[in-house]
């Protein structure tokens, strides 16, 4: 073990309900790669907050570099050498890398020396940056790069990323964990939250194990095979999906010369796009993030009005129709932005159940909510996608991010679509969830629902799809049956060449 620079003894958090922490032991050492792995809702998110300054634990003790720890917010955590990489960017679009890493700075320098350090910084890690550039108008993977090297001018001791390749090409990936190796030759620790255990293991030195709470085991992932690492992290065995033969049924939906303008000056414009997706199959479509997958989803749940024709279903011409009308005819969708998107932060499950399933569960009759029918949908949801949340009542917002991606998905599913469409339906879900939820996505093609599952994983997608396209800048490629489906071609489709030769 390298000496050791970050230490937790007993550290405990309780909130209404749950204990997210529970006596919890860690010790990170100078120059550590350190996995933190754990089931959604295990705690990982609570303690790394509480190591950062967001939260305070309600008791036990933390050490950094040999003296006492408890910073007050995360200003004494940078300040006593701790930096964070969060999974969801906070990023403004409309100003420059340069003057979106100054915000996050006490004494920012003069914008032309503040300039030339990110250049310095980034080309030594090997993120290469134009500090000029508008954020806007960078890829998913280069505002990541944003991110750490607005870590990396606080010269850390430790980084702590969190689900850090989410959004992430395998090339890009490849790049960040060049950069968390020279990192950690340099001395800097790396506390690292990833579902990703294939990428643990190539990258990770040590791992702690937490479930429920409390640590429950500690392991060198690189001796440790992926599937022993999530057994850990879940107690018990799990089974990997299992695809049934299915009858392809008739056409569902048909997408017709599909074309918007961009959303917003830093959206993408969808471009003529054409689809067909029949009864029983799974439609995968990916892309590196920013390519219009999030505009595609809204023209489908009929959040942004197209022309009528260019959107037919069942031989009806729904273009027009708004959310309400098209879920009415059970063409249903779950966006990628969980909280404030699928789900109003503040409100229940309850509610946010009743939201969305009125026209389905008979919900609201003559004026009045049937409160009981909506708590009896919520319960069943959770139980059905073990949902981990003290109950019902519970907002949104209380939920842990993998928990309530569960719940969204769940109470899409149990509705019982004609039409189903996902963006990024295990994004930050443990193993055993996300093979859980694409169980459920089978299941729900072979009861006859078609199905269009929008993912940068693209593991997830052979896994479970029939047919693969990829987007790129608005335009969507011809699909392609999965079965022989190799990566290079999958990688020439991401990257716009639909010339790439289909499998014999």
């Amino acid at each position: 073990m390298t000496q050791t620079l970050l230490s937790l003894d007993g550290v405990t958090k309780a909130y209404p309900g749950v204990v997210a922490n529970d006596d919890v032991a860690l010790q990170v050492g100078h120059g550590d790669v350190h996995a933190l792995l754990g089931e959604n809702g295990a705690g990982k998110s609570t303690l790394v907050k509480m190591i950062y300054g967001l939260v305070k634990p309600d008791s036990g003790t933390m050490t950094l570099m040999g003296h006492p720890y408890a910073p007050p917010e995360p200003r004494a955590a940078r300040a006593a050498g701790v930096a964070m990489v969060f999974q969801h960017f906070s990023l403004f679009n409309a100003l420059s890398v340069a003057e979106n890493i100054a915000l996050g700075m006490e004494a920012p320098p003069a914008q032309r020396d503040l300039a030339a350090q990110i250049k310095t910084v980034s080309e030594t890690y090997g993120l290469p940056l134009d500090p000029y550039r508008t954020v806007g108008n960078l890829s998913a993977g280069e505002r990541q790069r944003v991110e750490i090297i607005r870590c990396l001018l606080q010269n850390p001791k430790l980084l702590i990323m969190d689900e850090p390749t989410s959004v992430l090409t395998p090339q890009e990936v490849d790049i960040l964990f060049t950069t968390l190796k020279k990192l950690s030759a340099a001395g800097t620790a790396i506390l690292y939250i990833s579902h990703k255990l294939d990428e643990i293991r190539q990258i990770c030195d040590r791992a702690t194990i937490l479930r429920r709470g409390k640590n429950v085991g500690y392991c060198r992932p690189a001796e440790t095979t992926a599937r022993d690492l999530a057994e850990m992290m879940v107690g018990s065995s799990f089974t990997s999906p299992t695809r049934k033969p299915r009858e392809i049924g008739d056409v569902v939906l048909h997408l017709n010369d599909l074309s918007l303008p961009a959303p917003s000056a830093f959206g993408t414009a969808l471009k003529h796009i054409n689809l067909t997706v029949k009864a029983g199959e799974i439609i995968g479509i990916g892309g590196v993030a920013g390519n219009g997958q999030d505009e595609l989803l809204s023209a489908l749940s009929g959040e942004v009005k197209a022309t009528a024709d260019s959107v037919v279903f069942n031989g009806t011409s729904i273009g027009d129709h708004p959310p309400g009308q098209r879920r009415s005819l059970r063409v249903f969708s779950a966006p990628e932005e969980r909280l404030g998107h699928a789900a109003v932060p503040d409100m229940s499950l309850v509610e946010n159940t009743l939201i969305s399933t009125t026209s389905q569960k008979d919900m609201i009759r003559n004026g009045f909510i049937n409160w009981p029918k909506a708590r009896e949908f919520a319960e069943q949801v959770i139980e059905a996608f073990d949902v981990r949340t003290p109950g019902a009542s519970s907002t949104a917002q209380s939920l842990s991010g993998g928990n309530l991606q569960k719940f969204v998905i769940g109470r899409e599913v149990l509705q019982a679509p004609q039409l189903l469409v996902v963006n990024q339906p295990t994004w930050g879900v443990d193993a055993a969830a996300a093979a859980a939820i694409r169980q459920a996505l089978l299941d729900l093609a072979h009861s006859g629902a078609a199905l269009i599952v929008i993912s940068q994983d693209l593991d997830e997608l052979l896994e479970i799809c029939d047919y693969f396209g990829a987007l790129n800048a608005g335009s969507l490629s011809d699909t392609r049956p999965v079965e022989g489906l190799k990566m290079d071609q999958i990688g020439l489709m991401m990257g716009g060449a639909d010339s790439a030769e289909a499998p014999q």
